[in-house]
């Protein structure tokens, strides 16, 4: 049995991760800033992951999920306590939660670092500069960390989803709306079927890609 820490699992598409990693056998902590995660924890202290992380112990596997949508407005009308919010979340909380498990992860010489980044990081959403700016940020910072850690058994892999069925999504129903549209299979997609991806590269058969970012867009993604 390995052992998963997965950020931003008590909703959404982290809680889909957590349901498949225990479907297939892992030993699961959630990390969350919501009562009832196995460690109530805002992944921006790093005094607050790395406690965190000491107390759970040895990490095999880490998923970061834990992210917000931020400003949904043009970038002129963004301030910057929305910009500086989106990026702590997104990315400097991503950014510690890695640094913290990476290590001991290292030191074993086995370990799988899958991120979720957005097709927005790819294409950029219209109103949604602060969040598609940080989806680039952890598409860029996964390619640099799978090569770092490329030869010693640790592997980083990141998923950028187009729109899927989750409470974040749907607490905006035209933003849903209007996202799935561009989706040429015409449906958004299902939490559980990026969870099947994130299983896959959490697995020994994901044993020769790293630093890649895995698509799972119903067909919307261009490259």
């Amino acid at each position: 049995m390995r052992r998963a820490i997965v950020t931003g699992g008590c909703s959404g598409l982290g809680a889909a991760c957590v349901d498949r990693l225990r479907t297939d056998g892992e030993e699961v902590a959630i990390f969350d800033v919501t009562a009832g995660a196995d460690y109530v924890v805002d992944v921006t202290d790093p005094t607050a992951v790395d406690a965190a992380v000491a107390d759970f112990g040895r990490v095999d596997i880490l998923i970061n999920s834990a992210g917000i949508v931020g400003p949904r407005k043009p970038l002129w009308e963004v301030s910057l306590s929305e910009w500086q919010r989106t990026l702590d979340v997104n990315v400097n909380g991503l950014f510690l939660v890695t640094k913290a498990v990476v290590p001991g992860m290292v030191d074993r010489g086995w370990g799988r670092i899958i991120s979720l980044a957005s097709i927005a990081g790819k294409e950029g959403n219209p109103d949604l500069s602060a969040y598609s700016a940080t989806k680039a940020a952890v598409i860029g910072l996964t390619k640099s960390l799978g090569k770092e850690l490329a030869k010693t058994g640790v592997t980083a892999n990141a998923v950028a989803p187009a729109a899927i069925d989750t409470p974040m999504n749907t607490a905006s129903s035209d933003m849903l709306a209007e996202f799935t549209s561009l989706i040429p299979m015409g449906r958004p997609g299902r939490a559980e079927e990026v969870a099947a991806l994130v299983s896959w590269l959490a697995s020994d058969e994901c044993s020769f890609s790293t630093g890649a970012v895995y698509d799972i867009s119903g067909g919307r993604a261009t490259y």
